[in-house]
């Protein structure tokens, strides 16, 4: 069954990414891009459901836009993020092969870095 999920990690406070708004958006061949879904990560830095799931997952390019500026702007702590934030909005671009495949996508990311996999 296809599907995309996602989960996000805090990195420099070492637990999960609670409250991070994440937008997903479907890119087309010319490079525009369609706003497609909007969630919040919960306590575990998951999303409650899947972004998506089989028939909603497409063959394709999509992009996956993690508001981290916002998130560790709200844990408080100045030593950690500067005005502006060096890492505000963390877009990440994937392309889907298969739509009956389960794809996840999670961010690693601090303050001044990140990472991601392809997950399991």
């Amino acid at each position: 069954m296809g599907k995309l999920t996602t989960h996000v990690l805090d990195t420099a406070n070492g637990c999960p990414a609670a409250g991070v708004k994440i937008h997903l958006y479907r890119c087309a061949n010319d490079g525009t891009r369609t706003l497609i879904k909007t969630a919040t990560t919960n306590h575990d830095g998951r999303c409650d459901q899947p972004l998506l799931t089989d028939g909603e997952l497409e063959v394709g390019s999509w992009e996956l836009v993690f508001h981290m500026g916002a998130y560790f702007w709200s844990k408080g702590n100045p030593n950690i993020v500067s005005d502006p934030p060096f890492l505000d909005l963390i877009p990440i671009l994937f392309g889907v092969a298969d739509p009956h495949a389960h794809y996840h996508v999670p961010l690693l990311a601090s303050p001044w870095s990140y990472s991601t996999y392809r997950g399991s």
